[in-house]
């Protein structure tokens, strides 16, 4: 079955508003999740939707409340999200990075004492929106055993990177490992198996059962390359911040745990360095060569294609996520069936 992308978007902010979120603080989450779903990245939009419901109901996601700026420069910022919807919090941080990018050049700002915000290229092209290069780092729930290892330390630790430019979608959106864990927990609602030479068992051996995968570690992507990455990425997003690291990480995918994680959001502002029009030109000499190579790829044209397609053929809605959204409408008398048609 399908919904459509308005009316995932009615439901969902009738849901929020019925738990008693803010109407602004509904539309934004809202906007949140309808964005991964377009962009084609479902564990990560109304798929992951029942799980902020469920750590609302433990009070682990704070309806109410305030965003506090614990440190501040011209440059940078460290913000206690105090326990909010992560997207209220990262939304927050990476406009201020900007403004900070605005008048500096560079703006960086560190949260902690948040929660899963969703897609990270959502923030990330906040920051393009603006003329800005955007970039966002977060560290997760252990998932990524180290290297000769078998217990899963690192998280799948994603990293974000958008571009401004007038004429291309240009952005790359990735979990540092070989599948990010919102796609296991995907294919194990959905009893799918996952690719080969994804993950391993609690055991070390090789896996293509989610359900196996999600209870040993994910493989990190490129070998050596990935796991480096997703270790440095655990630095910047844990003691630069003042959140966890490693196994102290909780909260990002078990929602009765509160969330200790971090993340980093990044502005540079490319007026300050050559000026935005000499830095599109270039940008845009780049991807004409690109696209002269046989009509190459550039990062984003899968985006923009899904986006296409959902906003025109809805979204996915396998039965057991239909099941969960049902029982969450159920409780506060709203008529799933206004929205999806089993």
């Amino acid at each position: 079955m399908k919904i459509t992308t308005e009316n995932e978007k009615n439901l969902v902010n009738q849901i929020l508003i019925n738990l008693g979120v803010k109407e602004e603080d509904a539309n934004l989450v809202t906007e949140v999740v309808l964005d991964a779903d377009l962009k084609g990245f479902s564990s990560h939009g109304i798929g992951r939707f029942p799980q902020y419901i469920k750590t609302i109901d433990v009070n682990n996601i704070k309806i109410n409340g305030e965003i506090e700026i614990e440190r501040e420069t011209e440059s940078i910022a460290v913000i206690n999200g105090h326990s909010l919807f992560g997207q209220i919090v990262a939304t927050k941080a990476m406009k201020l990075a900007i403004e900070k990018a605005k008048k500096t050049g560079v703006g960086i700002v560190g949260t902690h004492n948040s929660n899963h915000f969703g897609v990270t290229g959502f923030y990330s092209d906040l920051a393009a929106k603006e003329d800005c290069i955007g970039i966002t780092f977060a560290n997760t729930e252990p998932a990524i055993a180290p290297l000769n290892g078998k217990k899963p330390i690192i998280g799948t630790n994603p990293i974000a990177i958008s571009i401004p430019n007038d004429e291309t979608y240009i952005t790359t959106d990735m979990a540092t490992s070989a599948s990010a864990r919102g796609k296991l927990i995907e294919a194990q609602r959905k009893g799918q198996s996952i690719p080969p030479n994804t993950a391993l068992d609690k055991d070390g051996n090789p896996t293509t059962d989610p359900s196996e995968a999600l209870e040993g570690s994910i493989l990190a992507f490129g070998a050596h390359k990935g796991y480096a990455l997703a270790f440095m990425i655990e630095i910047l997003c844990g003691p630069l911040v003042g959140a966890d690291v490693g196994t102290n990480v909780k909260g990002t995918a078990n929602w009765r745990e509160n969330c200790t994680k971090g993340d980093l959001f990044i502005a540079i502002n490319p007026d300050k360095f050559v000026g935005i029009d000499a830095f599109k030109a270039g940008t845009n000499e780049f991807i004409k060569q690109i696209r002269d190579a046989d009509n190459g790829f550039v990062p984003g044209d899968i985006e923009v294609k899904r986006l296409a397609e959902n906003k025109e053929n809805g979204i996915e809605i396998d039965t057991k996520l239909y099941d969960q959204l049902k029982e969450i409408c159920d409780g506060l008398d709203i008529d799933i069936t206004k929205y999806i048609k089993e």
